[in-house]
């Protein structure tokens, strides 16, 4: 069963990015603190449901226990929106995809977990493959690097194609290793509770985010922001299962839920008519294979 939440949450998250890309490619610089604001609603909206639905008791201790987790992932997040408006001269989506690993390769040092061979080969499929995807898409845009290097901004430019998703990867990583501990390890808070302490936390940062651009009298106006709206109901889809996934087995949820990113690529391959090269569909193929031995494993 956590296996097909993870696949689920894999899906949802890679439609979220085609619309999120979509939705942060406008000129407006609040772009990505107004995704953010989408997003905060519409998981509002679904805790709220979830809570009169199925009668679940999550109150302030929780919420405040489960900080950490949505702190890194909040953040994460809007680092990520920011960096989506540059992906066309960055290595932005593969960089933070390898975040998934990274959360892998921490529990099984802290926690000492062993796996089978396969699973270990499947992991590492994947690893190569978004490391591949950041290599070759590192030095398919040396060009417009090289052109903004001139023009006396390649300072800004690195800052917008590396560190932005390093710190994506690092501060997501980190969300998702605490995400282990809490879920799954050491099982400090219920599915109910994580999902729900998450989404209203997110609600809280959205009017938070909104009160400010209210100070900035930036218009908001989520209504006539459809991409922006989709991409927060994918992201809020995936989240609803994500907390299920990694509470059966997030060492291998991770890195597979983490590279969510080649799906987003194929996406936009079809529907944005972006070009991938025979280098990328290789790096995606592996991915792919990883993903599907390890849901092998697990039948």
């Amino acid at each position: 069963m956590w296996f097909l939440c993870t696949l689920l949450t894999f899906i949802s998250w890679g439609v979220a990015d085609l619309f999120y890309k979509i939705g942060n490619r406008g000129n407006n610089k609040y772009d990505h603190l107004k995704t953010g604001i989408a997003v905060g609603v519409v998981m509002g909206i679904h805790a709220t449901i979830y809570l009169l639905i199925n009668h679940v008791n999550v109150n302030l201790i929780d919420i405040i226990k489960y900080l950490p987790v949505s702190f890194c992932y909040i953040a994460s997040m809007v680092i990520g929106y920011k960096g989506l408006k540059y992906l066309e001269l960055s290595i932005c989506s593969p960089i933070q995809n390898t975040s998934g690993v990274i959360t892998a390769i921490l529990l099984l040092i802290f926690f000492k977990e062993t796996l089978s061979i396969p699973a270990y080969v499947a992991i590492l499929l994947i690893f190569v493959g978004i490391v591949m995807l950041s290599v070759i898409q590192l030095n398919e845009n040396k060009d417009e690097r090289n052109e903004y290097k001139k023009n006396n901004t390649f300072k800004k430019i690195l800052t917008l194609t590396i560190i932005f998703p390093l710190a994506y990867c690092f501060i997501d990583g980190l969300g998702t290793f605490l995400d282990g501990i809490y879920l799954d390890y050491g099982s400090l808070i219920s599915e109910d509770a994580a999902l729900v302490s998450y989404e209203y936390t997110f609600l809280i940062y959205g009017i938070i985010t909104y009160l400010y651009l209210k100070t900035k009298n930036e218009k908001v106006d989520l209504l006539n922001e459809k991409s922006k709206i989709f991409a927060a109901i994918f992201e809020t889809i995936g989240q609803f299962f994500y907390v299920f996934a990694m509470s059966g087995s997030s060492v291998i949820a991770a890195p597979i839920v983490g590279s969510y990113c080649i799906l987003s690529m194929l996406l936009s391959r079809i529907f944005l008519k972006e070009k991938l090269t025979k280098k990328e569909y290789v790096a995606i193929f592996l991915v792919i294979i990883g993903i599907v031995i390890l849901g092998i494993l697990d039948i």
